[in-house]
């Protein structure tokens, strides 16, 4: 049977990652395929070192155009990332009816509907294993094997970088500026490492698993987005004393009155698996209605764990590749005349519970009068902790974990708080989700 030819656009990490892993699993993968697949043309603009990637076992061009353009390319894989040129050229080459494997969440998340969208018109397929989570299979769990599932929440680590740098928090004791700098040395983060530390990246992926889910369009502009640049290593061991950890989590929930999509540090009960994923690894916890809680676990970036992500497309289209479009595995899971646009909730009508560490004087009454305001707030204490003040400094800190309520009502609350003579500064407001 005629092999299956494909055009990959950049070689760097993770194209250089899956030309090797296609190469040297060429038998398994086409055991498994049915037929061969072989990447036949490369467009990168540095074509000395993709020559040179490539041992010359393939064709080797600057422009990705002649790739895309080419009648013999049947699935075109675009890994040069960002959403202005590549967003261009994936158009192009679902207009010249070929199929498209993208390891690229930001496009996706930002143009996902529009992509898809002229992809079913064109009748090819779109595959993105490997924009969310690496080598970890949660689109394919998502789209297909919790397919009987009404999904209820699903909450990720699922930027590696953060999770490094909150490992080596916890683990240290150190602020965030020392050990992002220890990360950049190290190749955890890059020289700008805003998309990760500021949650952009998390929440892109999140915005993908959400869609997927729950059956809506994409809507990264409507996700809550709080990185971890703010985090103190102090609400770090805070935490643990209380059988807490701090991750960065994505989270996606359906509600009655709309969706929860959102991603901000959270305080994740110690005893939880998620809670215990560190250094660089990802994690994504499902909740299904007929399955229960189910725990996705592996690497979520690298050259080759996130190749075996884009190499499983590869072999998803080839073996569907000649199967009448209507009957394929729909893009978002859903059928597109099923997808329904129900709201996303904004942040204050979102439902958890939270950490506040206060810094007041050290006097009484202070106590009294913040549980007073909470109270007036219908929020409950569930656990609280109070430091006993060091010698010489007539001022303390006051940690309490609440039940749950609405976040409208911790800002009303915490206005109050902090507006009290015997506070000091801000008050810091970490959320809580038990994951149970």
């Amino acid at each position: 049977m005629k092999s299956i030819k494909v055009g990959l656009l950049g070689i760097g990490t993770v194209g250089s990652g899956t030309f090797n892993v296609l190469k040297r699993n060429r038998e398994e993968i086409m055991r498994r395929a049915g037929r061969a697949i072989e990447i036949t043309m490369v467009a990168d603009l540095n074509t000395e070192r993709a020559r040179e990637l490539t041992n010359g076992e393939c064709e080797v061009v600057n422009d990705a155009n002649l790739v895309i353009n080419n009648p013999d390319i049947d699935i075109v894989i675009e890994l040069i990332g960002g959403y202005g040129i590549a967003k261009d050229l994936v158009l192009k080459a679902i207009a010249n009816g070929k199929h498209v494997v993208t390891a690229n969440k930001a496009l996706l998340a930002l143009h996902g509907d529009a992509i898809f969208k002229a992809a079913q018109e064109k009748g090819v397929m779109v595959a993105f294993e490997a924009a969310v989570a690496g080598g970890i299979p949660i689109i394919k769990a998502l789209r297909e094997g919790l397919t009987a599932n009404r999904i209820e929440w699903l909450a990720g680590i699922i930027n590696g970088t953060t999770n490094f740098i909150l490992s080596e928090m916890r683990d240290k004791g150190l602020d965030f500026d020392v050990v992002l700098q220890e990360a950049q040395r190290l190749g955890y983060a890059e020289a700008d490492p805003t998309f990760d530390i500021e949650g952009i990246d998390a929440a892109h992926k999140v915005t993908l698993m959400a869609a997927i889910a729950f059956g809506i369009p994409v809507q990264f502009d409507k996700a809550y987005v709080e990185g971890i640049t703010k985090l103190q290593g102090i609400d770090i061991q805070y935490a643990e004393q209380l059988g807490y950890r701090i991750k960065l989590l994505g989270i996606a929930k359906r509600m009655p009155n709309g969706i929860e999509l959102r991603v901000h540090p959270t305080l994740i009960p110690a005893k939880r698996l998620i809670a215990n994923v560190e250094g660089a690894m990802n994690a994504v916890m499902v909740q299904g209605d007929a399955v229960g809680p189910t725990l996705y676990y592996g690497k979520g970036a690298g050259a080759e764990p996130t190749a075996s992500a884009v190499i499983a497309d590869l072999v998803d289209i080839t073996r569907l590749a000649t199967a009448d479009p209507e009957h394929r595995v729909p893009h978002l899971a859903f059928q597109p005349d099923a997808v329904h646009d129900t709201p996303i909730l904004p942040m204050g009508e979102i439902t958890t519970s939270y950490y506040l560490r206060i810094h007041v004087a050290d006097e009484a009454g202070v106590l009294a009068s913040i549980t007073s305001i909470l109270a007036d707030a219908g929020i409950s204490v569930g656990a609280m902790l109070q430091k006993e003040p060091v010698e010489g400094k007539p001022e303390t800190d006051i940690i309490i974990l609440t039940h749950q309520t609405l976040e409208k009502n911790i800002d009303a609350a915490i206005a109050r708080i902090e507006a009290l003579p015997t506070v000091r500064g801000k008050v810091v407001r970490i959320r809580s989700e038990e994951l149970a």
